[in-house]
Order: structure tokens, then sequence, then C-alpha cells
């Protein structure tokens, strides 16, 4: 397959590529692959972030991984995780959806953010660790 870009596009994706640090030829296909998926997914749609581009609810500042992480914490019960986060069922089950057609890369930032969360205190050695439970009434 072959594409033909304008020469603007050719620019652009340039400049995204020396920003991403990752090839023009890379970059298109990251970008078509979101692309694609936030037309098979309502409510997904991607964002840079510290650690790169994820898959975001639609609205909120919420990733992917964590709305699938609590609805987990809930025990799967997506209404009870919807009224948690004020946010429509359809929403949450949008996002659960996408956590099901591409479980990897759920659970690769589920365990990232684990592992950040455990070394935590390594970085910041005043660090006060406290455990709210956030089902308490």
């Amino acid at each position: 397959m072959s594409l033909r870009l304008k020469d603007e596009q050719v620019e652009r994706l340039q400049r995204a590529a020396r920003r991403w640090g990752r090839t023009p030829s890379e970059i298109a296909v990251l970008l078509l692959e979101e692309s694609l998926r936030q037309r098979d997914f309502a409510f997904i749609e991607f964002r840079d972030s510290a650690v790169g581009r994820q898959a975001y609810l639609q609205g909120t500042r919420l990733p992917v991984w964590q709305v699938a992480w609590l609805v987990r914490d809930y025990g799967g019960d997506v209404a009870k995780t919807a009224d948690h986060l004020n946010l429509p069922v359809v929403q949450v089950a949008a996002a659960m959806r996408y956590a099901a057609a591409y479980p990897d890369e759920i659970e690769a930032a589920i365990v990232d953010n684990t592992h950040a969360v455990a070394n935590l205190a390594d970085q910041l050695p005043n660090l006060e660790v406290f455990d709210v439970d956030a089902f308490a009434s």
C-alpha cells in the first residue's frame, strides 16, 4: 500500500516524528491505528501523556486503564464504578469494551502504574503513604 501525502502533511508528520523520536513512517502507522480505534470504539480518544500516547475516556481526564483498574476494584461492577466516577454507565462500559479488545495494552499500563507506586518512596524519601478505604461511607 502506498499513500500520497501533500507537502504540508509530510512536514507535519516529520515534525511529529522528531517530537516523538520516531520515524515518519512509524508515526503515520501509529496515528492511523489510533484513528481506526477511535472509529471502532465510542468515547475513546488518544492523548499524549507523561508515559506516551494513551487511550482516554473522552470528556474526562481518565486513561482507559484507570477505569479498567477501578472496575476491577468494584468486582467488575460497571454501574458502581460509573457512580463512583460520576459518569454515565455507557461511558464506563465503552472503556471496558476497549479494555477487552486490547487487554495487553491495559494490563501493561496497570503493571507499570503499580510498579511506579511501589517504587515512589525510592524517588521521594520523605514520602508518607496513607491507606484510605475508598469504599467506606
